[in-house]
């Protein structure tokens, strides 16, 4: 995880609003400097100080002319209707520009924020002490958790967040809490895998041993293993593959009528809230089931290549990979996209 993560996605935030909040007070500004204009004119009209050069002339030497009273009386008039117009404007304006800000506004979608205070939990390890965990994992991930980036950094979690496989690819930050052996620093790991017997009455983490020892401080991580069951404290973070683009798996078995998808390498949540597919030459999108763990599945038929896929995450976010999956696709092989959540 990059330390710049956090400050950039704030930062992106901070933008958005700043320019529709400026865009806001710019436009409101003009009409009102047209009102104090048109004001500031009639004021100096009233008390003549200010009257073309030409009729204060024609008053000074012809006062008892009609024709000059006539004129100079119907000059304030004027400017009057004037000032009133642009009252009008400016309120027809101003109103204009808020409609366009507040559309603009609630034309973006709304989206939830991760939650990234720190809860108390316990952890314990598994597998080889400096190995890189299971392989495999009820999420469904195979292999890909014994390669990078997802070697070493694995985790399974019980009930509680693992959700009966809705939170597979989460990314937590996890951290020991004994400053006599444990490091400042948290350690990453992604959810690819179930813990049956963990309690459930707590959040627990199963890590690789890998993972367990990086929380030591240099030269104990034997120590901090040999302690089995340990408190930490944990949070959810962004989860950031660089370089890698959202990959789909077109699962082992899937045929024309029973398509089988595991998604790989999501940046950002990590997780899938919801999944759609479009075929070839609809403009539909059909929502896909939840099967198990990281995988979803759509039953009709015959489907059609190329596919489009449609994702959204728990806090919202979504985005859509088009004619990702070709038309001639096949078992087990593996589509990568163009896109990602994050840069």
């Amino acid at each position: 995880m990059k330390p710049h993560l956090h400050s950039t996605m704030w930062f992106r935030k901070v933008c958005w609003y700043s320019f529709h909040c400026l865009t806001l007070l710019l436009l409101g500004v003009m009409p009102i400097l047209l009102i104090l204009k048109s004001r500031f004119r009639c004021n100096k009209l009233h008390d003549g100080s200010s009257l073309p050069h030409v009729i204060f002339k024609k008053i000074t030497l012809n006062q008892s002319s009609p024709e000059t009273t006539f004129v100079a009386a119907r000059q304030p008039i004027s400017l009057s209707l004037k000032m009133q117009r642009h009252h009008v404007s400016a309120m027809l304006f101003l109103t204009f520009c808020f409609r366009i800000v507040l559309v603009s506004a609630q034309g973006q979608p709304q989206q939830h924020v991760i939650d990234q205070h720190w809860y108390p939990g316990t952890a314990t390890w598994y597998g080889d002490p400096e190995g890189d965990g299971s392989t495999g994992g009820a999420c469904g991930y195979g292999t890909l958790v014994d390669v990078k980036p997802l070697r070493a950094r694995v985790g399974a979690v019980g009930p509680a967040l693992y959700r009966n496989g809705e939170g597979c690819g989460v990314c937590y930050k996890v951290k020991c809490l004994d400053h006599s052996i444990c490091a400042k620093r948290a350690v990453t790991v992604i959810i690819t895998d179930e813990c049956p017997g963990c309690p459930s009455d707590r959040t627990h983490f199963d890590l690789s041993g890998a993972a367990f020892g990086r929380m030591a401080v240099a030269g104990e991580n034997g120590q901090l293993r040999n302690r089995g069951e340990i408190p930490v404290i944990y949070r959810r973070t962004p989860c950031l593959y660089a370089g890698k683009k959202i990959a789909f798996q077109v699962n082992e078995g899937s045929t024309p009528f029973w398509l089988s998808l595991l998604v790989e390498f999501e940046d950002g949540d990590g997780d899938i809230g919801s999944m759609h597919i479009q075929e070839a030459g609809s403009s539909e999108w059909v929502q896909m089931n939840h099967l198990w763990g990281a995988n979803w599945c759509i039953i009709g038929g015959p489907l059609r290549g190329p596919f489009s896929v449609k994702l959204s995450t728990s806090t919202g976010r979504s985005l859509t990979a088009k004619d990702v999956i070709p038309s001639n696709w096949s078992p087990k092989a593996t589509y990568t996209s163009r896109i990602n959540f994050l840069p």
